[in-house]
């Protein structure tokens, strides 16, 4: 590991110079085709502060009751087996963006799928960072399904993808200062209200830092939570893809996160790269098995939070049914252990 954790790694971006994204970078994960293009429009391009409603420690309800146990993400190839087989899994989850269409085959499966299984959805098409209010269509598309299939969990990413007319096929960083945090938890405000539910806000997976940002990720989601009232996603592979790219202490970021406000986990692979200074450059890429060193990350937060939902995410190159649900499997077990852990020390005093 590279020492204490700091939000303020090597990696920086300076104020007023744009932002390029590694050409290595993958584009958007986990969307099958066919996402209806976002169009922004600015109504803050001179940098205003947005005003913030004071709503100080907001608290709203929290997602229905839910299982504590290890979740995949649904993806077509596996639906005939997950059918015919009934396996023993807690949870899928879908991306939003995947079911935004009226009809047809994937609401068929996932109709049929959903009447035997918990379903959380992940968005990742909401643009909370974007400095430029909310696509109203797309949150009315998302609240329609959310209607239809009445998902235990909802997640999004504190990132950006629109501005202006322009879409970018990637989960953008922002920059943590107070003007960005006014206007990610409007931002989030905007959309409880919309579905009437709390959203799950999750990390990012991130390549550089800003060095205009004031907060450290972990002090910005934290205010994040107190102002808008969310709930949160922790992906503890974005954590160490992070710290390696920014030289930073995954066990001490997960130790400085706000654990009290996590109602889910995901776990994912990524791949090992460097960058043109030679150093180690990791790639959030969600196409091959959880690294250990994820699964070592995941047990100090399990010791900490206790059983969560937690899901496998894998969504390019994918495994035969088999060896998804192992990695499930995996992540299942983890939790039982560390109930039964930390039933033994309640136990002995």
């Amino acid at each position: 590991m590279h020492g204490d954790y700091d939000a303020k790694g090597p990696r920086q971006l300076d104020a007023g110079e744009s932002l390029t994204p590694p050409a290595k970078l993958p584009g958007r994960r986990g969307l099958d085709g066919g996402r209806q293009r976002t169009t922004c429009h600015s109504s803050n391009t001179n940098g205003i502060v947005m005003e913030l409603v004071a709503r100080t420690d907001r608290q709203l309800p929290p997602a229905r009751a839910f299982p504590a146990r290890a979740g995949v993400g649904l993806k077509p190839a596996h639906y005939g087996t997950i059918l015919e087989t009934n396996p023993d899994i807690g949870f899928f989850e879908i991306h939003a963006e995947n079911f935004m269409g009226a009809g047809g085959p994937p609401h068929r499966y996932l109709g049929k799928i959903r009447d035997r299984y918990p379903l959380s959805l992940h968005g990742v098409g909401l643009s909370i960072g974007a400095d430029c209010e909310l696509d109203r269509a797309h949150l009315e598309r998302l609240k329609r399904l959310i209607e239809r299939y009445q998902p235990g969990l909802f997640s999004e990413h504190l990132a950006w993808s629109t501005h202006d007319t322009a879409f970018f096929n990637d989960l953008l960083p922002v920059p943590y200062t107070a003007e960005t945090l006014a206007r990610v938890a409007e931002h989030i405000d905007e959309v409880q209200e919309a579905l009437g539910r709390q959203m799950l806000l999750e990390n990012p997976s991130t390549y550089l830092a800003f060095a205009e940002s004031t907060y450290s990720e972990t002090q910005f989601i934290a205010e994040i939570v107190r102002r808008a009232g969310c709930g949160l996603l922790l992906d503890i592979n974005n954590v160490y893809v992070a710290s390696v790219n920014q030289q930073w202490d995954p066990v001490g970021y997960i130790d400085a996160y706000p654990l009290d406000h996590v109602q889910e986990i995901h776990l994912a692979g990524h791949n090992r790269d460097t960058d043109d200074a030679g150093r180690q450059l990791l790639i959030d890429t969600h196409d091959r098995p959880v690294d250990e060193i994820v699964w070592s990350l995941f047990a100090h937060a399990i010791a900490k939070l206790g059983p969560v939902p937690a899901l496998i995410e894998w969504d390019a190159s994918l495994p035969p049914w088999s060896k998804l649900k192992a990695e499930a499997d995996r992540a299942e077990a983890m939790m039982l252990a560390a109930a039964l852990m930390d039933s033994h020390h309640a136990a002995i005093g």
